[in-house]
């Protein structure tokens, strides 16, 4: 099923931050973003920005799905709520994310779990990078 011929899109983005202040992030689309780290400010913390990337490609992943199953047409609805717990031991990271979707439309509980597998385990570039173990390849200058 994850058989998907997407146009390429540029990605990557760039945060910038000085000796005060909060990151200023900007995408390679030229899209900006204001980063917050204290819990009283509104706006995306770097945690949320990871929660809101899983959320975002969930419920496309899920309408991609849905139209590849041809019942895009009885989907009125689709969210994914992602929230996560930092782990207990080791490196600061998150141990476990909850997600929570919705799909709201004439279809049934089976269709429904078809589509979260799809999502969630076949087509998701985000969900699918996470389970996995990318590498890293770091430059630095000055």
């Amino acid at each position: 099923m994850a058989d998907l011929k997407a146009r390429p899109r540029p990605t990557g983005a760039t945060a910038v931050l000085g000796r005060t202040g909060f990151p200023h992030v900007t995408s390679t689309t030229k899209g900006e973003l204001d980063i917050v780290t204290a819990p009283s400010h509104p706006g995306f913390s770097p945690l949320d920005l990871l929660y809101a990337s899983l959320s975002a490609c969930l419920v496309l992943s899920a309408r991609i799905a849905a139209s590849q199953m041809g019942i895009l047409d009885r989907i009125s609805e689709i969210t994914a709520d992602v929230t996560g717990e930092k782990a207990t031991e080791g490196l600061s990271r998150v141990g476990k994310f909850n997600i929570a979707f919705s799909i709201k439309g004439d279809i049934d509980e089976e269709t429904r779990r078809k589509i979260v597998h799809a999502a969630e385990d076949e087509i998701c570039t985000v969900s699918n990078t996470i389970r996995g173990n990318p590498d890293f390849s770091t430059t630095i200058s000055g």
